[in-house]
């Protein structure tokens, strides 16, 4: 099975590349880095280049195609929502002619995003709760969606809205991984104190090594033209999670707000339905969230130390 993976150096692409790996996958993908030390053939490409992004897809004629590159981040979103439409929706649209014009019938799997779903009317949201955006990121996730489901007769798209994922190398500029690197950086002799922004929001946590596992179920067994919810079904307030990370660590820390760490616009809870996909695939998250939570400070004291 070819496999070719958009984003492949970034979080959630390194893990999946290990994984189908590990699956004896025969993988490639394309990312911004000049290189990509993954045991695989990889290219530097920017979607934003039609002409390259067509000649290698052209190239690599791929089985599967798992849509991951993008800007993920809502804050970076918030800082240059024309950079994130550009990416975000430019990008897919890119990516998906080129398939088209390559006339390759590959099964595509995008990663979509529950912040599509707003401020919920209903919990836990299902599928078809009504999209209603609240912030930039949210609105090229929603404007993604729109263009894969105008191109369904034509190409074979499973869309995953994924929850909250998280674990070991994710970039600190999400929450938990925010919090690991503070606590590390206080074990290592920092003033402590960490720095927090809204603890009342509620999310549904997945681990990120769970999560390569869907994107591989849902290239095999989910129905093309989809929406799938991606969680786990178990919420938690960003105060337990910040409360479980400090009761791993090594020091007493205390606890202090930062205005500059609010967002201008928060959901207040994220609870989803993940029975649509589990029923038609079989997955199951099986990671606690003890242990990946604890796996991200491994990661940042391996980093930092």
């Amino acid at each position: 099975m070819r496999a070719f993976i958009t984003g492949i150096n970034g979080f959630v692409g390194r893990h999946l590349n290990s994984y189908l790996l590990s699956k004896n996958f025969d993988v490639s993908g394309i990312g911004t880095a000049s290189n990509f030390n993954g045991n695989v053939k990889y290219k530097k490409v920017d979607l934003l280049n039609f002409k390259l992004l067509k000649k290698t897809v052209e190239e690599t004629k791929p089985d599967t195609v798992f849509h991951l590159a993008g800007i993920s981040s809502v804050k970076k979103c918030l800082d240059d929502p024309e950079l994130c439409n550009k990416i975000n929706i430019e990008g897919t649209e890119n990516l998906l002619k080129a398939i088209i014009d390559t006339k390759i019938k590959p099964k595509i799997v995008v990663a979509g995003s529950a912040e599509v779903y707003g401020i919920p009317k209903s919990i836990p949201i299902k599928e078809t709760h009504p999209l209603n955006p609240i912030n930039p990121y949210a609105e090229t996730k929603k404007e993604q969606e729109s263009i894969c489901n105008r191109l369904k007769d034509e190409l074979e798209i499973v869309i995953l809205r994924l929850f909250p994922h998280i674990g070991p190398g994710q970039k600190h500029l999400f929450v938990t991984s925010d919090f690991a690197k503070q606590i590390v950086e206080i074990e290592n002799s920092k003033e402590p104190i960490i720095k927090v922004g809204n603890l009342d929001s509620k999310r549904d946590f997945t681990d990120v090594r769970d999560v390569v596992v869907v994107y591989r179920l849902a290239a095999e067994k989910a129905v093309a033209g989809e929406f799938y919810n991606i969680c786990t079904g178990n919420v938690k307030s960003i105060r337990e999670v910040l409360e479980l990370l400090l009761s791993f660590s090594k020091v007493k820390i205390r606890i202090e707000q930062d205005k500059n760490k609010m967002r201008p616009s928060d959901i207040p809870i994220l609870s989803g339905d993940k029975s649509k996909f589990c029923n038609q695939t079989g997955w199951k998250a099986k990671i606690p969230l003890e242990k990946t939570l604890k796996d991200l400070l491994d990661y940042w004291r391996n980093k930092l130390m």
